[in-house]
């Protein structure tokens, strides 16, 4: 049995759930966050790596995840313009119905945009963490969070029922000392 055989053991049997979980928010998809899961394990525990427990393990896995998404979308991505090249365009549908799930929400967004909001907002990584983990430059972090924070309220706020204005709450400035 290799050295490493043991640790990938533990890691799926004790954080499997989690790790497929987080894949699947960023894929929308079970089969293919398995598929993504896989890859970043066989990633992660090649080349002779050997780690020494599960929690890093399991956090080098989880930092592989989102690289393993935007490279499999990017390989899928060059065959369809491949194979569109080589034949005649079809028409392309959009479905214009409202979204109101998060899940179908992200689904909507580019998958860097994606990466990066659940990096961001679901492991709660600063930008340069972000920028540092996708390998691209802060700059780019900051504007791919911010079309699609912008393209999220939009979808997610497609059917707020509101009554007019949205709801304010009242301010009050605080007294400060020896103002009456």
């Amino acid at each position: 049995m290799a050295r490493w055989e043991p640790v990938l053991d533990a890691v799926m049997r004790e954080r499997g759930a989690r790790l497929l979980a987080y894949a699947k928010l960023l894929t929308g998809d079970h089969a293919e966050a398995q598929d993504v899961l896989q890859d970043a394990l066989v990633r992660s525990f090649s080349k002779g790596r050997a780690f020494d427990d599960v929690n890093r393990a399991e956090a080098y896995v989880r930092r592989a995840i989102p690289s393993v998404f935007v490279d499999r979308l990017r390989r899928r991505d060059a065959a369809a313009r491949a194979h569109r090249r080589n034949r005649d365009p079809e028409p392309h549908v959009v479905d214009t119905a409202a979204v109101l799930d998060v899940r179908q929400a992200l689904a909507q967004l580019s998958p860097r945009e994606r990466a990066c909001i659940v990096l961001r907002f679901y492991d709660d990584l600063t930008v340069p963490a972000i920028a540092e983990r996708l390998g691209i430059a802060e700059g780019t972090v900051k504007r791919y969070l911010a079309d699609a924070s912008a393209r999220l309220a939009r979808l997610l706020d497609t059917h707020a029922d509101w009554a007019g204005d949205p709801p304010s709450v009242p301010v009050e400035a605080p007294v400060l000392k020896g103002a009456r």
